[in-house]
């Protein structure tokens, strides 16, 4: 049986913010673009939260909520820093990482004989440590699979220690809402919830051959999930080429005017993960539309920036393609290789 961490730190930009000067522990922050600049929020710390203020939120929103909301517009090299002396902790446990933005990471500690290798006391290890060494509380999820590891990190959060062990593992699936498995979106969890499906107990009645008719290949995927199937193993750090967000509509837009109204909550959840992080050198931008036949085109510009007016011309063009009504619509950023940043950086 393997054994998983999930490490997510709490709120992390802002309890960077918050470490180095205390007078922000209890007053609304948030960290992110300016309201002018039609900004959204990259998280924010609890106290916030009480006015509902959550990360890919709008600023001008969050503002409403909060007029008195501290908003701060990040120090990612502050933030990068601190996050080199976490993952150094993460390895010093084991070399089994996989690093998932600057503040979460799986870890697969199946083989760590520290600690009795009980996985617990290696996740009491890891918050205590990251607590002492850089100020910044760590929640963990242990669990027998990466997907359970993770729900597992966010269910006693601030500052949790959940541990799903393998004998407890059918019980908490049963009254698992489908919300939580990992791949459901709105648009999947509302269908899901048209089928009278709720819990993974409820979605255990459904026969493997109807979730795939439903759901197509996903369908298979949500038959192991609710049963605490998860084969993916934990991948150490490789060159992340992309960031994209996409959404899958519960009704198909039938044409390229109800298509741009999509546009702005894309490029809002984007801004979101390319802060999350630390707005990384981009090299252009993809688009990214399935119709409802399922085809599927994409269509790339180098040196573009992830602008919604950018993102508005390679909409048309790629709607032109097939002219169809739209089932999914995607954008993203290209990341610059790692051999061209170094390029960059070479003296004259």
């Amino acid at each position: 049986m393997r054994k998983i961490l999930h490490a997510d730190c709490d709120c992390f930009y802002a309890a960077v913010e918050m470490r180095d000067a205390p007078d922000l522990r209890n007053v609304p922050l948030a960290i992110g673009a300016s309201a002018e600049r039609r900004g959204v929020i990259a998280t924010c710390n609890y106290p916030a939260r009480v006015y509902g203020i959550h990360s890919a939120m709008p600023t001008a929103r969050a503002l409403r909520l909060c007029p008195h909301l501290t908003l701060l517009p990040g120090d990612f090299d502050r933030y990068r820093e601190v996050s080199n002396q976490i993952q150094a902790i993460f390895h010093e446990l084991t070399p089994l990482v996989e690093p998932l933005s600057l503040d979460e990471a799986f870890l697969d500690v199946s083989a760590v004989t520290r600690f009795s290798g009980s996985a617990t006391w290696m996740a009491q290890w890891l918050k205590e440590e990251c607590f002492s060494r850089t100020g910044i509380t760590l929640s963990v999820g242990a669990a027998p699979t990466k997907f359970l590891a993770k729900i597992a990190s966010d269910w006693e959060k601030p500052d949790g220690l959940t541990v799903i062990s393998p004998e407890r593992i059918d019980d908490f699936l049963r009254s698992l809402p489908v919300s939580k498995l990992h791949g459901v979106g709105p648009a999947t969890g509302a269908r899901l919830d048209a089928l009278g499906i709720t819990t993974c107990e409820q979605l255990r009645t459904l026969p493997l051959d109807d979730l795939t008719t439903e759901f197509g290949k996903f369908g298979h995927r949500l038959f192991e999930l609710a049963r605490g199937i998860d084969e993916r193993d934990v991948r150490v750090e490789r060159e992340r080429k992309s960031i994209s967000v996409e959404t899958t509509f519960a009704r198909n837009l039938p044409d390229i005017d109800s298509c741009r109204p999509a546009l702005p909550p894309l490029c809002e959840r984007l801004e979101q993960r390319l802060a999350r992080h630390g707005y990384p050198l981009i090299s252009g931008i993809v688009i990214k539309i399935r119709f409802d036949d399922f085809t599927l085109t994409t269509l790339e510009s180098q040196g573009l920036a992830p602008s919604q007016e950018s993102f508005d011309r390679l909409l048309e063009q790629a709607w032109a393609r097939a002219r169809r009504p739209v089932r999914l619509l995607g954008v993203g950023a290209r990341l610059l290789p790692e051999a061209k940043k170094r390029q960059l950086t070479l003296p004259l």
